[in-house]
Parts: structure tokens; sequence; C-alpha cells
């Protein structure tokens, strides 16, 4: 994979009480073939993040026919974020598929109240 565009900040989140560190932050990686986009959200996605967010799908080439957004290491998520979740989508039209990759099991209950499971495909 190549990573482009945005890179995470150096400042951490603890996640848990292991202390496991995590970088806060959204990045963006493209496959070799231009054709798979994976934008990243770790930590908090709420609206802090919204201008990187925003730059993370706005640099996605029009050949990217796949849209990972990995919510793997997002801890947290609020309304906001279900509004960016929403502007993407609308960015993209149906020009690619956007798939919402390995929701932690609060954000997954946060999308699934708001349900988004009938917007976005989720994938765990």
């Amino acid at each position: 994979m190549l990573t482009i565009g945005l890179s995470a900040p150096t400042v951490f989140w603890r996640r848990n009480t292991l202390s496991r560190r995590i970088p806060v932050g959204v990045t963006t990686e493209r496959s070799n073939n231009g054709e798979e986009t994976t934008v990243s959200v770790a930590g908090r996605f709420d609206y802090r993040i919204y201008d990187s967010f925003k730059a993370s799908y706005t640099a996605i080439p029009e050949e990217s026919t796949c849209i990972n957004i990995d919510l793997s290491d997002t801890v947290y998520m609020d309304s906001s974020a279900l509004g960016m979740l929403l502007m993407l989508r609308e960015h993209v039209g149906r020009a690619a598929k956007i798939l919402l990759v390995n929701p932690t099991p609060d954000v997954r209950r946060v999308l699934s109240i708001a349900n988004f499971d009938k917007l976005f495909s989720i994938r765990s």
C-alpha cells in the first residue's frame, strides 16, 4: 500500500487499562493500482477531525472504486462523525463503493442505532 494524504499526529490517546497507545487522527492509504483507498480514523471520530477527514476524502482519486473507512482504532463516534460519513457518501456518489471496516463494538452500536447499517456496507 502507498500512503498518501494526511498522517496521524504524534499525539497519543490511552485506549484501555492495558495502556495500549494508538495514534489519533486520520490517515489515508491507496492501493498500488489506485482502485482502492483506505481512510483510517484513530481515536475519537468527532468534530475535531472534520478538516482532516474532509481533506482525506476530497483527495481520493476518481479511479478509486472502493473506499474503506477503517474504524478498528476508533474508540468514540458522535453525530458529527455520522454527518461526515454522509458527506463522504454525497461526495463520491455512486462512483465508488463505501465500506465501513472493523468498527469496534461501541462504534458498531452507534452505527446500528442511527440505521447506518442500511446506508453503508459494514464489514467486521
